[in-house]
């Protein structure tokens, strides 16, 4: 064999061991769609993949959070207490006053948003100064607030449903313009937006390097502590604003709604392929990992298989990812 051939071979080998947990996700799901396709007529139409598109738009909202922090190399366990709780708020704001709620009186709708958007900009705040100042690892501090969150949503119910929200929340939450949801359009703007802000601006640049190589970024001038408790907060106010459009899209708040919106954000975000040990991977990662999850519940529907063993598959698949994920790590430090 020439020696060009075998340069060309090795770079090809290099490209496929730097690009594993980029190429994985997108064979998976290449596959499970020409494996639904197959196995229900059904399944490839314009309308089941709108549907599709629905499902997956508010976990998306969340995931583009949670992406900003699991590229940091942290984790957050509470974005979805967190946006239960800000979906049960945003209802006990315009609740009617046999709720009782702060004021005995539903708030107009623009106080209740504002309010409701400092909830979740609060909860973010307190995980960062935990963090980053007092200095509790992210997965206790996440952990601690999931259960203060899972109490204020307890707290403002009291084991009741909820069915009251601002009216520009219900639009989003529950509306479509031109056969379109509003969710499946928000979805896109954060996932654009938070896509941008990753590859285009220094802040982007440094979630990176933080995630990257924490001690290199300090030397580098980058502040550290202001980036990982930057993006707790953007994770908390993204679950908040998914929250809030995920109550009108249920058509009611109430206790442990969000409970799988955890596991769907985190695998979301890691059969993507972006690292668990931070700086590699983006939103695109995250795009292809919420289809993954999409087309494969949807699919698992479509061809009538018994839920508990959905539930299994989705565990494998997480489990497949999460062993590419450490295997591909492995691979870049040996190289």
């Amino acid at each position: 064999m020439e020696a060009t051939q075998i340069q060309s071979l090795s770079r090809l080998k290099v490209f496929l061991t730097d690009q594993l947990r980029n190429i994985a996700p997108v064979f998976t799901l290449l596959a499970l769609i020409i494996f639904f396709s197959i196995a229900s007529p059904s399944f490839l139409t314009t309308v089941n993949f709108m549907n599709i598109f629905s499902q997956i738009s508010i976990t998306a909202i969340i995931a583009v959070g949670l992406t900003y922090v699991i590229l940091t190399a942290e984790i957050d366990l509470s974005v979805a207490a967190v946006a239960n709780a800000v979906g049960i708020t945003i209802a006990y704001f315009t609740m009617q006053p046999d709720y009782v709620n702060i004021a005995n009186l539903p708030l107009p709708g623009i106080i209740a948003i504002v309010l409701t958007l400092l909830t979740a900009l609060a909860f973010g705040l307190i995980t960062a100064f935990g963090v980053t100042w007092i200095g509790i690892p992210s997965f206790i501090m996440t952990l601690a607030i999931m259960q203060i969150a899972n109490g204020v949503s307890a707290l403002l119910v009291r084991g009741q449903i909820a069915y009251s929200y601002p009216e520009f929340i219900t639009m989003l939450g529950s509306g479509s313009i031109f056969g379109i949801r509003w969710t499946i359009v928000v979805a896109i703007l954060f996932l654009g937006i938070g896509h941008l802000a990753l590859t285009y601006t220094r802040f982007g640049r440094y979630i990176y390097m933080t995630g990257g190589n924490r001690e290199a970024a300090e030397y580098s001038g980058v502040n550290v502590k202001l980036i990982i408790g930057s993006v707790m907060v953007i994770s908390a106010v993204c679950s908040g604003i998914a929250g809030m459009l995920a109550v009108a899209y249920f058509g009611s708040a109430q206790q442990n709604q969000f409970d799988s919106y955890l596991l769907d954000a985190i695998a979301a975000v890691v059969v993507g392929g972006t690292s668990l040990f931070g700086g590699r991977g983006g939103i695109g990662n995250t795009i292809i990992g919420l289809l993954v999850l999409g087309v494969l519940n949807n699919g698992l529907d479509h061809v009538q298989i018994d839920s508990f063993l959905k539930i299994l598959i989705r565990g494998l698949i997480l489990l497949s990812a999460l062993i590419i994920n450490v295997y591909a790590q492995r691979l870049k430090e040996s190289h």
